[in-house]
């Protein structure tokens, strides 16, 4: 793996004009507050059910809500309606959102946004609902830190692509600050610089990947 001075994260920060951030575990150390949830949900159908279900969010982080549902209704023998996975969403949507507000920061981001966002163009990109992103961003003083806000259902490489186009920027000038596979593959699609937050979730992708890692902002 390739080992990093604490200050090269912050280095490759300042240096990118255009920023594109993920959310959990990246902002926020809420990725096992939605694997509490989505166990939780599915506890009801017992408990190898409920085991399964955590597992596979948390080795498919950035993958959003609308495609994990359907597969765990299947698993869980359920009809995978869009009414009864509409159901699931709201009673997710509900058990997660004040929970990710009061999760854990990730150390020296909320620090860095708030002071580097008029410098800079941040732009954050995830599988959280649209609706949703925005009324946490807005609970956590955060919105006017962000130039756009995409959330799901757009797909993260699609919401690079348009920003790209839109702000004529390119790719070499820009990163994206990610924890999962889907995040650098979103990153690659576009050609864009990554930037992985080293978390307990993403063992498996950091034994292959050999790019710049993190695990807490430094101003050192």
């Amino acid at each position: 793996m390739n080992k990093i001075t604490p200050w090269a994260p912050l280095h490759l920060l300042k240096d990118a004009f255009l920023v594109f951030w993920d959310f959990d575990g990246v902002i926020k150390d809420s990725v096992e507050v939605k694997s509490d949830a989505f166990e939780r949900l599915f506890l009801p159908y017992g408990a190898k059910i409920a085991r399964r279900v955590r597992q596979h969010h948390e080795a498919n982080g950035g993958m959003s809500r609308f495609e994990k549902l359907p597969l765990y209704l299947r698993w869980a023998g359920e009809i995978t309606s869009p009414a009864k996975v509409e159901e699931f969403c709201l009673h997710f949507s509900s058990a997660v959102r004040q929970a990710v507000i009061d999760a854990p920061w990730v150390p020296g981001v909320q620090e860095f946004l708030l002071t580097q966002h008029v410098r800079q163009a941040f732009i954050l990109t995830t599988a959280t609902p649209g609706d949703e992103i925005e009324e946490i961003l807005e609970n956590l003083a955060l919105t006017r830190c962000f130039r756009e806000i995409h959330g799901a259902p757009k797909s993260k490489s699609e919401a690079i692509r348009e920003t790209l186009l839109r702000w004529q920027c390119p790719p070499e000038r820009t990163l994206m600050v990610g924890d999962s596979t889907s995040d650098l593959k979103a990153a690659k699609t576009n050609n864009v610089p990554f930037l992985l937050r080293k978390t307990p979730f993403n063992r498996t992708l950091r034994e292959t990947y050999s790019g710049p890692i993190f695990e807490e902002l430094s101003n050192e």
